[in-house]
């Protein structure tokens, strides 16, 4: 009956908790928003968020919404397929493919979503915004826009 259920080995990490206050009459509301990364190291990888009036309340609710949106992240020799630029809202993003052993030479979050993704070689820049909500669907929106690319014919007789 275990066969039938293959449990999905999801690695998470938290982003980022936030604390958010607002005056009410009587007092003040208290908050906290929670950005989880979840990945299987093997080209998938998911972000969400979440908000509850205790922080394991909100990272529950951030786990559960970066499972429901997964996406997979084209992998070629290691790293990315191209370089991509893309500007969203306050934040521009530059990432370049890099050679077999650099390591990932980005910083801020994509660190993180690219480590749980499982693609260990990429070199990269976030300009314009510090905000990590913003960066992290801004990377999200990076990666969607990567396009597979196919082995070329000397390659794929190497690999048989």
């Amino acid at each position: 009956m275990a066969d039938h259920y293959e449990e999905k080995k999801l690695e998470e990490r938290i982003l980022l908790i936030k604390r958010v206050t607002k005056k009410i009459t009587g007092g003040s509301h208290i908050t906290f928003v929670a950005v989880v990364a979840v990945g299987d190291r093997k080209g998938k990888v998911g972000v969400g968020m979440g908000k509850g009036r205790e922080v394991p309340q909100a990272i529950r609710k951030a786990f559960t919404k970066a499972q429901k949106k997964m996406i997979t992240i084209p992998v070629y020799k290691g790293t990315i397929p191209h370089q991509i630029l893309l500007k969203y809202k306050a934040g521009v993003v530059l990432l370049k493919p890099a050679p077999e052993g650099t390591g990932l030479k980005v910083g801020s979050v994509i660190r993180t979503i690219f480590d749980l993704a499982g693609v260990y070689n990429v070199s990269g820049k976030i300009i314009g915004s510090r905000n990590q909500i913003v960066n992290t669907h801004l990377i999200m929106k990076a990666i969607q826009m990567l396009k597979p690319r196919a082995l070329s014919v000397a390659e794929e007789s190497k690999k048989s």
